[in-house]
């Protein structure tokens, strides 16, 4: 029998033959080698050797491909009958049909029941050899090891060491891991996958050549770049790969990438949130720079969809790349260094973003505020002390840091004594210690500007906790939480595949399958339905329909301390489902700006219009560049940077900076303006002169001048031109119903009742002095009666177009909005026609009665009153044909008080003329206020 603790090795010709795990009789082992053999020179290369009961492997053995659908050509099927349950693992050693030529793989691996791959880009760059072709091509060498993934390299074997020792997950099994440098290379990316599906030491596309373990599925690539070229793949296998980092949106297409999941979030929620995180700033003036690569083109132009969404606008957008020549990057550099913007938004992974960063901080370009995604927000790459001064203050998103449990412990206890079989911890030793192992003859390329000579040593002393975060960060775990979640994924898809219960399981007629041979598309079903709480408590993990588990982001701030030493503060977080108004939760006063900023600084193209202003934007230019020009009259902007202005309601009016609306002036002819105050005194005080007049003529009613003018109509005449000097008191004040209604009315009835009592005067005064015939039939119609009815006849007729126009259009108050700009006029509405009918009615009298003086001018009476009343007519006349075109040529309530001052004008002119020259002799002549004087028989300038 052979020692169950060793493996047992055959070599016969060209094969090696190991059996492992097992203790096997020697005749068994010769008589499976001769079986071997026999099928070798048959003409094929011999399956792998496996008990029926465990089912076939997901790739065929080398020399065997598999049909479209996944499966094996039933020649190859296993047909052996062995009781005792082995493995036997092969290669080929000279055969030249099986594989391509290649370099031989190295990577991480420990054994194990059942593996798990890692594609983990331990190194963030590498060098492509140049070559001849004259000699065998050397392969990619790595360039800068990366302590952050390599982390998440660690945290594999973490999870893995605690889930072998942990009986509830998994028991009677071993997990191992085959963990492959990918060196942030698509090309590396993909020669390990196929790596890692051959299981050879040379790749054989298309072949499985391995025996046991078996591979359960993939944890990886870093960069979306690589792990596409994966997916697509693993996809042809539906192979599960399930990356930590990638983001690039159109991973989520399960037509294109079916086995492809991820515990990182989908970069359409990233580019959502850097545009929630600008617009929570008010910044609408950006640049943008992006990787020459997949994750940059796709993730600029759900970028630049997301900007136009929420109005920001992009002032240039630049490619940046790691293969940039130095004239290149400055150029780019140029670009940015010129443009007015102070915040841009750098899209990328971490090898494109160094260089630039160090061309940067060469120019030391300073004033801007770098927006950062979560591809490079956190990296040690970026603690050099010139990067460090540039990145000061950076904002940007990273990926939600997670708690493991017991992970922190693990870090610190890693050590190259410890894990001797780790191909990385030699180098990171190096790395972190900035020493050089004595006779290191890895074929690494040694650290930048490095100098091998006077580099210390490494001892294997040095101690780990001693190292700052900056250098070694052993708290914020991000996507080493993520690799972290991906491997338990993993594992509970395994769990739940063990614990399927035949009859019950999710496969044809309720199957289950072995948890030792499976088909990779079983245990992505298995994958895609796993949920279960990360071992920190805090978050549910599950996939959902396009393999995306639930989004969530940190909003971190670059700060560097006087020290030198810089770090990343946790300012705030996105919430993707949270309420629109609560997605973005940021600290402002926590937040370091760069650019020596010592508050949140503005990045505009213009400068938002102050209130009272609105945009107008600039022909050719993006919409974030406008001019700003003042509301119109009736307009007004109350916020800062309006689109358009608002009216204002039609009672109000925009002040003079058309930042709001006020109550307009309300305009009408008031008792307190001066105007209307003199209007109002000049009235009451004629008034008063013609009452004191017609106090003299009753006070001397017996004299002969009274006597001779027709006392009782020289009352009523009197009492008129009262009643006319306060007509304008009704025209002044807010017009109401009441005052709309009268004040014409009043106006036009009094005035016909002035008029007809001088043209009663004037026509009793011709008719006596003409009829010198006592026997005349003229003369015995003129009586004491006639001149009343003259009064009556006149009025009457006025009377009847006043009522004609109080029933069929009655005046009444208006509010004219639109009578001049701020200004509510209040009117009354009146129509035209009937007030100028009524006025020509009043020119008809009074023509009438001016003619009729105009012929009496020169009847033999000391005391003509013909002459008088002529005058009177004559300056009664040229008021009101000098108060029409006045009339129609104001507004408002100079309109009012034009046809005020024409009333007291005309009523003035009406007392002066007839009365005043009485009132002289009556009281300053009374040696004349006689009858003879007044027959005209003593002369008037006698003293």
């Amino acid at each position: 029998m052979v020692s169950r603790k060793e493996d047992f090795l055959v070599e016969h010709a060209n094969l090696r033959f190991m059996f492992v795990k097992r203790a096997y009789p020697v005749d068994l082992v010769n008589n499976l080698i001769e079986e071997v053999m026999r099928k070798r020179e048959n003409g094929h290369f011999s399956p792998i050797i496996t008990n029926e009961t465990r089912g076939y492997n997901p790739l065929p053995p080398c020399g065997m491909s598999i049909d479209r659908g996944g499966n094996m050509p039933a020649s190859v099927q296993p047909s052996y009958n062995i009781q005792e349950k082995f493995e036997l693992v092969f290669e080929t050693m000279s055969s030249p049909g099986c594989k391509l030529p290649g370099h031989p793989v190295q990577a991480y691996m420990k054994d194990g029941d059942i593996l798990i791959g890692g594609m983990i880009p331990v190194h963030t760059d590498y060098v492509i050899p140049l070559t001849s072709f004259t000699e065998t091509p050397k392969p990619i060498q790595c360039k800068t090891f990366f302590i952050e993934i390599y982390q998440c390299a660690l945290a594999i074997i973490f999870a893995i060491e605690m889930i072998n020792q942990n009986p509830a997950l998994l028991p009677n099994v071993t997990l191992g891991f085959k963990i492959y440098d990918s060196c942030y290379s698509e090309a590396k990316a993909v020669e390990g996958t196929l790596w890692l599906l051959t299981s050879s030491t040379l790749a054989v596309p298309n072949y499985n050549c391995r025996a046991q373990p078996h591979l359960a599925g993939f944890i990886g690539d870093h960069p979306s770049s690589s792990s596409i070229p994966m997916a697509r793949i693993l996809g042809l296998y539906r192979y599960p790969q399930i990356s930590y980092a990638s983001s690039v949106s159109t991973l989520s297409d399960k037509t294109e990438f079916p086995s492809f999941l991820r515990t990182a979030p989908n970069n359409d929620f990233q580019s959502f949130g850097i545009a929630q995180l600008i617009v929570h700033f008010s910044w609408t003036w950006v640049g943008i720079l992006v990787s020459d690569n997949e994750y940059g083109m796709l993730g600029s132009q759900r970028l630049r969809i997301e900007f136009n969404r929420a109005g920001i606008c992009i002032a240039f957008s630049e490619i940046i790349s790691a293969s940039f020549s130095r004239t290149k990057l400055l150029q780019v550099v140029d670009v940015v260094l010129k443009s007015s913007v102070k915040v841009v938004v750098i899209y990328s992974n971490i090898p494109q973003v160094v260089p630039f960063m160090k061309q940067i901080a060469m120019q030391k370009l300073s004033g801007k505020v770098w927006i950062a995604n979560a591809g490079w927000m956190i990296s040690p790459a970026f603690s050099q002390k010139e990067l460090s001064l540039i990145l000061n203050g950076t904002l940007g998103l990273a990926i939600h840091r997670g708690e493991i449990p017991g992970f922190v412990k693990f870090l610190y206890s890693i050590h190259p004594s410890v894990y001797s079989t780790d191909i990385f911890i030699n180098e990171f030793w190096e790395t972190v210690f900035s020493c050089r192992w004595p006779n290191n003859n890895t074929d690494q390329i040694p650290l930048e500007n490095t100098i091998i000579e006077n580099v210390i040593p490494c001892t294997g002393a040095e101690k780990l906790f001693q190292l700052d975060n900056s250098v070694y960060d052993v708290y914020n775990f991000r996507h080493v939480y993520n690799t972290h979640n991906a491997l338990y994924s993993f594992v509970h898809a395994l769990h739940d595949l063990l614990l399927c219960t035949p009859g019950k399981g999710p496969f044809k007629n309720g199957t289950c399958v072995d948890l030792y041979q499976f088909q990779p598309w079983k245990l992505l079903h298995y994958l895609k339905n796993a949920h279960f709480l990360s071992e920190s408590g805090e978050e549910e993990v599950y996939f959902d329909a396009n393999g995306d588990v639930l989004p969530q982001f940190d909003i971190l701030n670059w700060q560097l301390y006087s020290s030198g030493i810089s770090k990343y503060l946790e300012i705030g977080a996105f919430i993707v489902h949270a309420p629109q108004d609560q997605q973005i939760v940021i600290n402002e006063s926590a937040i370091w700006w760069s650019g020596g900023y010592t508050q949140t600084p503005h990045s505009v193209c213009s400068e938002p219009c102050p209130p009272g202003y609105r945009k107008a934007i600039q022909q050719g230019q993006p919409i974030c560049c406008f001019d700003c020009f003042l509301c119109s009259e009736a307009d007004f902007s109350n916020e800062t940077g309006s689109i358009n202005c608002m009216k204002c309601p039609v009672t109000q009016w925009a002040t003079q900076k058309h930042e709001k609306c006020v109550p307009k002036a309300t305009e009408y002819l008031s008792y307190e303006e001066p105007l209307g105050a003199a209007l109002t005194a000049t009235s009451v005080s004629l008034s008063q002169v013609t009452l004191a007049v017609l106090c003299i003529f009753i006070r001397y009613q017996h004299t002969p001048i009274v006597k001779a003018n027709n006392r009782s109509i020289s009352y009523l005449l009197l009492l008129s031109l009262f009643l006319c000097f306060l007509c304008p008191l009704m025209f002044i004040g807010y017009p109401r119903k009441v005052n709309c209604i009268l004040r014409q009315v009043a106006f036009g009835l009094i005035f016909s009742v002035c008029i007809s009592c001088i043209l009663a005067k004037t026509i009793t005064v011709v008719i006596i002095f003409k009829v010198t015939n006592p026997n005349s039939r003229l003369k015995k119609i003129i009586g004491p009666r006639t001149p009343y009815f003259i009064i009556i006849l006149c009025s009457l007729l006025q009377m009847i177009i006043c009522t004609s126009w109080i029933v069929i259009s009655p005046p009444f108050p208006e509010i004219n909005l639109t009578f001049a700009p701020g200004i509510i006029l209040i009117e009354c509405n009146e129509s035209s026609f009937a007030f100028y009918f009524m006025l020509g009615y009043l020119g008809l009298l009074a023509f009438v009665c001016f003619a009729t003086a105009f012929f009496a001018r020169k009847l033999p009476d000391a005391f003509n009153e013909a002459k008088f009343i002529t005058f009177s007519m004559l300056v009664f006349g040229t008021v009101w044909l000098s108060f029409i075109p006045a009339y129609l040529s104001t507004k408002g309530k100079f309109t009012v008080a034009v046809e005020i001052f024409a009333i007291l004008s005309s009523s003035s002119g009406l007392l002066g003329c007839i009365f005043i020259p009485k009132c002289y002799f009556i009281l300053l002549r009374p040696d004349l206020n006689i009858r003879q004087a007044v027959k005209g028989k003593i002369s008037f300038t006698a003293s």
